[in-house]
């Protein structure tokens, strides 16, 4: 395995998959808001991609689901009594709490942490810093029981370090991975690597902003997370959202643009001072830097957004060649699959194949192919164990194969409901049977206690 490679981790949906609308500035999620969801459906679309994307060639893990509802949540917010009890007054007394402590919006763990692998850091460990999510109140649920899974997961000290999130001042927005991209020279991968950060506003200078809807990233905490990730600054590219691509729902940079390597393919609306950028980026990365853009003459903005071109995963198979991931909502589009097709028959670049999943429950609530993903650069730590097997410190369980994704999908059918409703979500039952199904998969994955009904405090 090359110094290069790397795991996807995607995030396995939950049982209380839902369409509650939530999240502001998410067109998907809010144009769906109300409709009855099939968590089943989720859960197992969601193998089958894992499944597509293996088969590439690539190593692929996954994160376990969180406990939900979350009832301490709940508690926090004055509701007292039996389980049973706190489910139905939030249920009668505020139904929008209810929602929000049921999302499964953790599924999208694009957004779980940023990584920086061992040899881009100063102290030589991989590192994740956890996202705190601060912006929307479902997803400020997340963070505490995203540091316990990942501890769980990445449980090698002398390899990795999980960081807490970062806290949740004005100035310290941060959504994870979604707004960081970390490109290399694919022609000498043990280069420095480049990492780019993409922020919404910057909290010291808000001279442009958007009007709209909410710019979620801070340029402040995605320099905190580049210290936390023990960096080099000067191998460090920061820059700004465009406010109008905010605007039309471009709440995270991963809805405009994908990286792979020394490939960047984007929008030429995503960001302000688009040819400075570029620039930056062409002199850190070096001449094998393949920058691709897609002009709003070709696939506007809102087309962007309704089909996720550039929420697809961009993937290096074992022959060196990259395959985009797109979802079906690209196929079925006439002008984003004729960019895709542009992209595949350019020579220019490394994207030789075009490869359509359907993720249909999870594009509703707005999240692609690319957030279902977390992407984890496995780096060759010191030592010939780690050398000949770069998996080591990674928690055994959660590495996806064939025997794993028959087991996962026999307990996603034991387990999940096919139809759920909003008033299903204060259904006891629902709790219940969530609980027991946690417990079993925790015990199936070999993983220690890693939720608040196992004992441990979120």
């Amino acid at each position: 395995m090359s110094a290069d490679a790397e795991a996807n981790f995607d995030g396995l949906v939950g049982m209380t998959h839902n369409y509650a609308g939530l999240a502001a500035g998410n067109m998907a999620s809010q144009n769906n808001a109300g409709r009855i969801s099939n968590p089943k459906a989720a859960a197992l679309q969601g193998i089958a991609k894992m499944e597509a994307v293996a088969a590439l060639g690539v190593t692929q893990c996954f994160l376990p689901p969180q406990e939900r509802p979350a009832l301490w949540m709940l508690r926090q917010h004055g509701f007292t009594g039996t389980d049973e009890r706190v489910l139905a007054d939030a249920h009668a007394s505020k139904p929008h709490l209810l929602a929000q402590c049921c999302s499964s919006s953790f599924m999208w763990s694009a957004n779980a942490c940023t990584v920086a692998p061992a040899q881009d850091a100063r102290d030589k460990r991989t590192h994740l810093v956890v996202a705190n999510l601060k912006s929307m109140p479902h997803r400020s649920i997340e963070p505490s029981s995203t540091h316990t899974i990942l501890s769980a997961v990445f449980p090698d000290r002398e390899r990795f370090v999980v960081h807490q999130a970062l806290s949740n001042t004005v100035d310290m927005g941060d959504e994870g991975a979604a707004n960081h991209t970390r490109l290399f020279n694919a022609k000498d991968p043990q280069q420095p690597a480049t990492h780019f950060f993409v922020y919404g506003i910057d909290s010291a200078n808000p001279q442009q902003t958007p009007k709209i809807h909410p710019a979620r990233q801070t340029l402040q905490a995605s320099q905190s997370v580049a210290n936390l990730l023990q960096l080099d600054l000067e191998r460090c590219v920061f820059t700004q959202q465009h406010p109008l691509a905010i605007d039309q729902g471009v709440f995270h940079n991963d809805v405009v643009a994908v990286g792979n390597a020394s490939t960047l393919l984007y929008h030429q609306d995503a960001w302000l001072n688009h040819d400075q950028v570029i620039d930056a980026l062409a002199a850190r990365v070096g001449n094998s830097f393949c920058p691709i853009a897609v002009s709003h003459d070709e696939l506007t903005i809102a087309e962007a957004v309704s089909t996720y071109l550039f929420n697809s995963q961009l993937v290096t198979t074992p022959n060196g060649s990259m395959t985009l991931v797109c979802p079906s909502e690209v196929e079925h589009h006439d002008r984003a699959r004729a960019v895709a097709q542009r992209i595949q028959n350019d020579q220019c670049n490394s994207i030789s194949r075009i490869l359509y999943l359907d993720v249909r429950e999870s594009m509703r609530n707005g999240g692609g192919p690319a957030c279902l993903r977390l992407r984890v650069p496995l780096a060759l730590h010191s030592g010939l164990a780690s050398r000949t097997n770069p998996l080591q410190g990674i928690h055994p369980g959660c590495v996806f194969n064939t025997q794993r994704a028959a087991q996962l999908r026999a307990w996603i059918e034991r387990w999940y409901p096919d139809k759920l409703t909003p008033e299903d979500l204060a259904d006891p039952q629902l709790l219940k049977r969530n609980r027991d199904a946690l417990d079993a998969l925790t015990q199936q994955l070999g993983l220690p206690a890693i939720y608040p009904f196992q004992g441990l405090v979120p």
